[in-house]
C-alpha cells in the first residue's frame, strides 16, 4: 500500500512509525518509495567524479607519484611536487691568454672535477656562445681570476642575445683592480658579475662571457682541478 494520510487525532497526535505506518513512504515524503533499505556501491554505481564536498577528491583519477592541487576547496589538478633547482651547469677556462676578450671564444670547457654533476640537460656551447637547454628565469655568473702587476684593473661582463646571436645586449660591466697588492708582478685579483635572464625562446637565446684587463700582457688565472676562472648556469624558475 501507498502512504497518503495520517490522522494525528485518532493516534494521540504521535506517531509510532515502527508499529503505526505500514506500505511504503513516497519520495516526495522524503522516503525511497521502497520498503527496503538500499545503498550505492560507489565502485560499481557510480560514474565520473564525486565532488570534495561529498567525500571525494574531484579527480577521475590522478598520476603516479603526484599530489593533489587544489583551488580553494576544490580539486583542480594532480602535480607534482615542485623543489630544488630544475638546471644548473658550471664552465670553466681550461687554459690561460692575455689581454682583453670580446667574448672569450676559446678554453671552455665543462667543469670536469669529481664533485661536479650538473643538474639537467645542461647547457650547449660552441665558440664561447652559450645556448640554454631550455626556458625558464636563469642567473648566469662569471667569476673571473685574473693576474699580473699590482697596478691593473680588470672587469667582466655577461652579454645575451634573443635572435640567435645576430645581436647582444649587457646590464653592465662587474669590475675590479688589483692596485696595492703586495705580490709584486704575480699579484691575483677578481671580480664576480651576474645576470638574471628570461629565456623565453631556448632555440633563439644565447649568451657570452666577456672580460677585459687594464694590461694587456696580464693573463687568466685556470684551473682543471679546481676552478679559478668559470661561469654558472642556475635555472630559478619557469
Amino acid at each position: 500500500m501507498t502512504l497518503t494520510t495520517i490522522n494525528l487525532a485518532a493516534l494521540g497526535d504521535t506517531i509510532n512509525l515502527s508499529t503505526e505506518v505500514t506500505g511504503t513512504l513516497p519520495t516526495g515524503n522524503g522516503g525511497t518509495g521502497s520498503t527496503a533499505t538500499t545503498f550505492v556501491n560507489a565502485a560499481s554505481n557510480v560514474t565520473g567524479t564525486l565532488p570534495v564536498p561529498n567525500g571525494g577528491t574531484g579527480l577521475a583519477s590522478g598520476t603516479t607519484d603526484q599530489f593533489l592541487k587544489f583551488t580553494g576547496s576544490t580539486t583542480v589538478a594532480s602535480a607534482a611536487v615542485e623543489g630544488g633547482l630544475s638546471g644548473y651547469d658550471r664552465w670553466q677556462m681550461n687554459s690561460t691568454f692575455s689581454g682583453d676578450a670580446e667574448p672569450i671564444t676559446a678554453n671552455w670547457a665543462r667543469t670536469g672535477h669529481g664533485e661536479f654533476a650538473k643538474i639537467g640537460t645542461g647547457m650547449t656551447q660552441s665558440s664561447g656562445v652559450f645556448t640554454f637547454p631550455n626556458t625558464g628565469i636563469w642567473e648566469v655568473k662569471f667569476t673571473c681570476q685574473f693576474y699580473g702587476d699590482t697596478n691593473a684593473f680588470g672587469r667582466a661582463q655577461i652579454k645575451w642575445s634573443t635572435n640567435s646571436g645576430g645581436s647582444f645586449t649587457s646590464s653592465g660591466w662587474g669590475d675590479n683592480s688589483s692596485w696595492g697588492q703586495p705580490n709584486g708582478n704575480n699579484g691575483q685579483y677578481q671580480t664576480i658579475t651576474s645576470s638574471i635572464l628570461n629565456v623565453t625562446n631556448a632555440g633563439t637565446f644565447r649568451v657570452n662571457i666577456n672580460a677585459e684587463q687594464s694590461n694587456n700582457s696580464n693573463g687568466y688565472v685556470y684551473g682543471t682541478g679546481a676552478d679559478c676562472t668559470f661561469a654558472e648556469f642556475t635555472q630559478l624558475g619557469t
